[in-house]
């Protein structure tokens, strides 16, 4: 009789190898009918790959190209050029740059100023700034001090037209322009004691004030149009007996074009 497929193998003999029979495969049940897998037509594709690309143009078409976010955004557009022969880099404030100093005004002069090339940095600025809307710039180095640029109108002094075109020496002395800016720049006001000099400077046919104050506070203002450009620079005492030079430095270099009326 014909030995089944299915027998296990025989047990092993002494001093032979095993010997193995083969073992059949169980039948395969028989295969389900399965349902086809679920494929897309020629038509829905299409209209797939057509659908993307208008959701594609239409998220492009939402953002404004680069030169239409730097005109809108303020803070950080960069403007330094340099270094100098002494290492000094300049600042002058970008083309385009806006800024929360009144709509309908003149456009603000492109104003400058030198700072180091080493640690010296552009800090964010935004309307909700604590030192208010006028403040245009913050720059700053953790080891030496920090610089703020104000732009203010001249309003704020004297009842001028809207294309007017006035110096700082018709909107107030010395004296009473730096006490009125104070809050502003340093959250406290000056007294008397706290101006330690204080002298009027040409640059470019401008007349400046430049101020020293108490507690290493340095300070630069003219005016061109119909707006205030002031320069405030500040550090503590142990950064003043490091680089006291340097913020001085930063202090006279400011300057701004004087509008031309035409």
């Amino acid at each position: 009789m014909q030995a089944a497929l299915c027998a296990t193998p025989s047990a092993p003999t002494a001093g032979g190898p095993q010997r193995r029979h083969p073992v059949a495969a169980p039948a395969a049940a028989a295969p389900r009918s399965a349902e086809p897998a679920p494929t897309s037509s020629p038509a829905a594709l299409e209209r797939r790959a057509l659908l993307g690309a208008a959701a594609a143009l239409a998220a492009a078409a939402c953002q404004p190209p680069a030169w239409a976010i730097q005109g809108l955004t303020a803070g950080r557009i960069p403007g330094v050029s340099g270094p100098d022969a002494d290492g000094w880099y300049t600042y002058t404030r970008p083309e385009g740059k806006s800024g929360g100093h009144g709509v309908g005004w003149s456009e603000i002069q492109r104003y400058s100023f030198k700072v180091p090339s080493d640690g010296w940095e552009e800090v964010p600025v935004s309307i909700a700034d604590l030192g208010g809307t006028e403040i245009d710039l913050r720059y700053g180095s953790t080891d030496e001090g920090s610089a703020m640029v104000v732009v203010a109108p001249v309003l704020r002094f004297k009842d001028v037209g809207i294309n007017a075109n006035v110096n700082i020496t018709d909107l107030s002395s010395p004296d009473n322009l730096i006490a009125g800016f104070a809050p502003e720049l340093y959250g406290t006001p000056l007294i008397e004691d706290d101006i330690l000099s204080a002298e009027v400077v040409e640059k470019d046919g401008l007349p400046y004030y430049v101020y020293e104050l108490t507690r290493h506070r340095l300070v630069s203002a003219t005016a061109t149009g119909n707006r205030l450009y002031m320069l405030s620079v500040r550090c503590n005492s142990l950064q003043w007996r490091k680089s006291g030079s340097k913020l001085e430095k930063i202090r006279d270099s400011f300057r701004v074009p004087p509008k031309i009326d035409v």
